[in-house]
This record gives structure tokens, sequence and C-alpha cells, in this order.
């Protein structure tokens, strides 16, 4: 658990039930102090590998682990989205570069996607099918679209604007069409930046997790736990109805601190590498500042050289100072003449103010009303009564008794209409299943009952 300023996030992760290796990867960088919340926000990375079974993992890792500090060492305070892409672009050449050189690891690639939580709001970079989710209130809104063959055949077919329960086509879920890895060059996408309100949910997480969970269950646990026990839940629940892959989440809140407030005077971010053009159209003018100085300096100098007439190595010293000041004070002039000579036209770049209007990308992708419903309650509650037969079958008496007790009283709770309550059971059940298969008493390799 981790909590600094107001801002909170919990990170859960588990290999799932039919997986050998756990591939996913994930970190959240907390910004320690106010002024590093200003300089590089708080920033969160889940990427969920591909490849032979230490490629993936090795992609994930080098993603997770590269990204921060190559963003860091950018200076992401002067334009955060364009330090996100560039360290998520170096990463990337990372991971190719490993796959090329090393046989084992031919191949290789990771999905990644990251979240930089600032005072101007939240700024996403994408690749992948990786999810990021906003809870406000009773909604769920995606704010990354997954790239994969499903998602793109939806959306030729217009069926995933802005739609709530926008059903995708009937093709395999996992072949994604974008990652890390494959390719020297990385295409993305960058989202933002978003305006944060008190008390927002964020929802990072692996396919595990979206491919056995659907997005209004996801934000029914997010907003209706504290954050430690919602992550329990959401695996929980992944790993009733059976986990075949790895499943990570992380889960973040805002508090008073994080709530957006634009300034008149917001800087504008530049969204793309100039090359080091602003800095050579500096340069002529820095050598004439230079210059200047030299000059004064240099007066000066023979100013006191002049003035002193006993002290024979006193003058000495300020007219060789003189002379000193003079010569550079010349090839400063010289430096700046040459500098304007050889001055390239400015490249006319791209930039986006926060709080002007502008955003980057198209999200929200999707959304969702997550009002709790007896509906979706019978859903999860049907789940843990093919869990409990499970455990039934596996002669796991004491854990199955306990597992029909949190049914039975979360089946009285919905029915009273006492949905609050009815979370609870309903946690204190997916809880008992969770402890069960972390202390593998669970050896049944196909679970019962259909996601």
């Amino acid at each position: 658990m981790g909590q600094g300023n107001t801002l909170q996030y919990h990170v859960r992760s588990h290999v799932g039930r039919r997986r050998s290796n756990n591939q996913d990867s994930a970190v959240a960088v907390p910004a320690e102090s106010s002024t590093a919340f200003k300089k590089h926000g708080w920033l969160f990375i889940i990427a969920d590998g591909m490849g032979a079974h230490a490629g993936g993992e090795e992609a994930s890792r080098i993603a997770v682990t590269r990204i921060p500090k190559i963003y860091s060492d950018l200076k992401p305070e002067s334009s955060p989205p364009l330090a996100l892409s560039l360290s998520l672009s170096q990463a990337n050449k990372e991971i190719h570069s490993k796959g090329e050189h090393d046989p084992s690891y031919k191949g290789m690639g990771t999905t990644c996607s990251a979240m930089v939580v600032l005072p101007q709001g939240v700024v996403l970079g994408h690749v992948g099918d990786s999810r990021i989710y906003r809870i406000r209130e009773n909604k769920i809104e995606q704010l990354s679209c997954d790239h994969s063959l499903a998602w793109e055949i939806a959306a030729a077919s217009v069926q995933n604007e802005l739609k709530p329960a926008a059903n995708l086509p009937s093709v395999p879920k996992n072949i994604i069409t974008r990652s890390m890895g494959p390719h020297s060059d990385l295409d993305l996408d960058l989202e933002g930046p978003f305006p944060v309100e008190k008390n927002d949910l964020f929802v990072l997480c692996s396919d595990g997790l979206s491919g056995t969970l659907s997005d209004e269950e996801i934000a029914f646990f997010a907003s209706g736990l504290s954050l430690e026990d919602a992550t329990t839940a959401l695996v929980g629940l992944a790993l009733v109805r059976g986990a075949p892959d790895n499943t990570t989440v992380i889960l973040v809140k805002a508090g008073p601190q994080e709530v957006t407030q634009y300034s008149k005077r917001e800087a504008p971010w530049p969204l793309e590498d100039d090359g080091g053009n602003r800095a050579s159209h500096r340069r002529p003018w820095i050598f004439l500042g230079m210059a200047g100085i030299s000059f004064f300096l240099c007066l000066a100098s023979y100013s006191a050289y002049k003035s002193i007439e006993t002290d024979e190595f006193l003058r000495r010293t300020f007219l060789a100072a003189s002379i000193i000041m003079m010569g550079l004070s010349l090839g400063s002039v010289f430096g700046s003449f040459f500098s304007f000579a050889l001055i390239k036209p400015r490249r006319k770049i791209k930039m986006i103010t926060p709080g002007r209007g502008a955003t980057l990308g198209k999200a929200p992708y999707r959304y969702y009303d997550s009002t709790p419903s007896q509906k979706l309650f019978n859903r999860i509650i049907r789940s843990l009564c093919h869990a409990q037969n499970e455990l039934a079958e596996n002669n796991l008496t004491e854990q199955s008794h306990t597992l029909e007790k949190s049914i039975q009283d979360s089946k009285s709770a919905v029915d009273a209409g006492n949905f609050s309550l009815a979370t609870q059971t309903i946690f204190n059940g997916l809880r008992t299943f969770h402890d069960t298969i972390n202390s593998n008493q669970l050896t049944k390799s196909e679970p019962n009952g259909p996601a």
C-alpha cells in the first residue's frame, strides 16, 4: 500500500491458474514531495509480456524498470507527454535490441500502459491491450483503446465510439496489433491531460483482469471497497472464473491535493523533440551575453590598473586580467557571429497548453453505468456458487462451508436491497477463494463454471 500527499494506490499481481510464470509487471513511482509532484508527478506502469517462457517476463521487466529512469532523466516538467513518449520509445528500442541479440529472447515483446498524475491532470502513454480506466461517481470510462484485432474490427464497424455495452466481434481477443519490442520504432498513443477531481479512481490492468471481469464489475469493486480489499476482490473473482492468464491491477485514488487547478499562465507543452533547434537559436545570444560581461570586466580591470600607482604586482595582475577579458569578449563576439551564420530556420513543432481545451487522443473510448444492481450481484454470486462446488469436489470442506455461508449472506442482503452488506459478504467469499488458491490447497486445474 502506498500513500504520499493525498493520493493512494495499491498494486496486486497473480500468476493465475493456468500459467507457470508471471509475465506481468507493474510499478508505482510516488511523488515524495510537492516539488516532485510538480516536476514529474506520480508515475504508474503496467506491462503484460509476450514471447517465450522467459522472454515476455524479461520484456515487461525492462519496461517497468527503464521507463521511470528515462522519464525522470528527460526533465518531464517541460513536457510530460513528450517525456513519456520518448521514455516508452527508448525502452522499446532496448527491448528490441535485446531480442535481436539474444536468441533466448527472440521475438519477445510486451504491452505497456503508463499513467502520470500531475498538477495539470492525468497523461497516458499506451501500447497494446492492457487498459486504463477512470471511475467517477457511477460511471467507468475506458481511457485507452485496445490495440487488438477485435478492437480494430469493432472500430471499423463503429461499434466502440462512446457507446455503453458495445459488443466486440467474436474474434480472438488475444491478438494484439501493437506492442513494445517486435520493432525498433514504436507506434504509441498519448491521451490527456484529463482533469482530476477529488476521489477519482483510476484502474490500470492487464487483459487477465479485463478479459475475465466486465467493466461494471471492475468499477463495482474498485469503488465499493478499500483499495487493498478491492484488488483482492478483483483478482479473487478472476481466480474464481479460472484466471487463464496472469492478472495484474493497480488502483489509484486521487485526494484533494491532486485536484486539477489550472493556472492562467500554464506553459505550453511541446509534443515533439526539436532536435536541439531551440538551443541552437539561444546559442548566439548566450555568446553575446558573454561578450558583454567580458567587455565590462575588461574595462573594470583596466580602470583598476590605471588607478593603482604604487603596487606594481597589482597593476600587472589587473592589466593581465583586462587583456584576458578583452580576448574572451572578442572570442564571444566571433562565436556569436558564427552561431548566427550556422543557425537553421526554426522548425515549427506541435504544442498543447493544459486547460486550454485541446487534448491528446480521443478518450474516453467507451463508458458504462456502474451503478450497483441486482443483476450485477446475481452474476457474481453465480460465479461464487461454481467456486463453492469446486472447493467441495476437492474435499476442502472447511473452505467450502465458509464460502457457502458468504453466498447465502450475499443472497439475503441482495434480496433485502442492502447492497452495501452484499458487497462486503461477496468480498468475504472472494477472499476465501483467493486465500485458498494462494495456499496451494486447490490443485484441480480445470475450474468449473463459465467465466
